[in-house]
């Protein structure tokens, strides 16, 4: 009977063994073992992703994510080395959620609409913003490349064609850290809306004003008509954002 535990112990994979150093991608790449459950990579990341929407990024956990998928705790560890790249997969399922343009050609059309898809996506999923800025996965590499694709042949260099990616990406990112910003501001206070935040916020607004250092905010105050019209903000700071693209490059 001893002997026999010996074995047992000698068969049973720790939950990193064997992943040496390749990553969590191209360990995913290779051709799949034969099945001993259900359990999938993409199940995995659809499980905790639900949790993360409902519970926010710190109830994902793989003790929870193996109750919720109804397995052992170390299932998951046959995919995942640990939560770093149970993050990864969660992120690479969010960005296979984006639309990329199919067809189109024009470079404008094509970073327009992976702006606002990417947008659509992020405040869907608005814990993403505390992940995705510096991981690599397949699907999130995709949507660069799409971008890039679209600027190739226009006559730029590789490094204007990627500082343009990645403007239109800064500007995505801060228009949508302000909605996500905001969205939590409103619920840490208990607001139902940004009308009834301001009405919060009067008292202090009206202080600050009253001092007469900020005319020209005041003048936004009383005349401005679209306040609570998010996508419209959006929209119009993207076209400008492109306009000065195609100005400065003449595109």
């Amino acid at each position: 009977m001893p002997a026999r535990r010996k074995e047992e112990k000698q068969v049973t994979p720790e939950p990193s063994a064997s992943k040496g150093s390749a990553s969590l991608w191209e360990r995913l790449d290779r051709p799949a073992p034969a099945p001993r459950s259900t359990l999938t990579p993409h199940r995995i990341a659809a499980a905790a992703v639900a949790i993360a929407d409902t519970e926010g990024l710190d109830a994902v956990t793989m003790r929870r994510l193996a109750a919720d998928l109804g397995v052992a705790p170390m299932a998951a560890y046959r995919y995942v080395s640990g939560k770093d790249e149970l993050l990864e997969l969660m992120v690479d399922h969010i960005y296979g959620e984006l639309a990329l343009p199919g067809e189109a050609k024009d470079w404008r059309e094509v970073l327009r609409g992976l702006a606002l898809h990417t947008r659509a996506v992020l405040l869907g999923h608005p814990w993403v913003t505390r992940t995705a800025i510096f991981t690599l996965t397949p699907n999130q590499l995709a949507v660069p490349e799409r971008a890039l694709s679209a600027l190739d042949g226009l006559d730029l260099d590789a490094d204007t064609m990627m500082a343009v990616c990645r403007t239109v990406e800064s500007y995505v990112q801060g228009a949508v850290g302000f909605e996500i910003g905001l969205t939590e501001l409103l619920r840490e206070q208990g607001w139902s809306s940004t009308k009834e935040a301001r009405t919060g916020l009067a008292p202090r607004m009206t202080w600050l004003i009253g001092t007469g250092r900020y005319p020209t905010y005041e003048r936004y105050l009383r005349e401005a008509g679209r306040k609570d019209d998010l996508e419209w903000q959006f929209e119009t700071g993207l076209d400008s954002v492109l306009d000065g693209i195609a100005a400065r490059l003449g595109i």
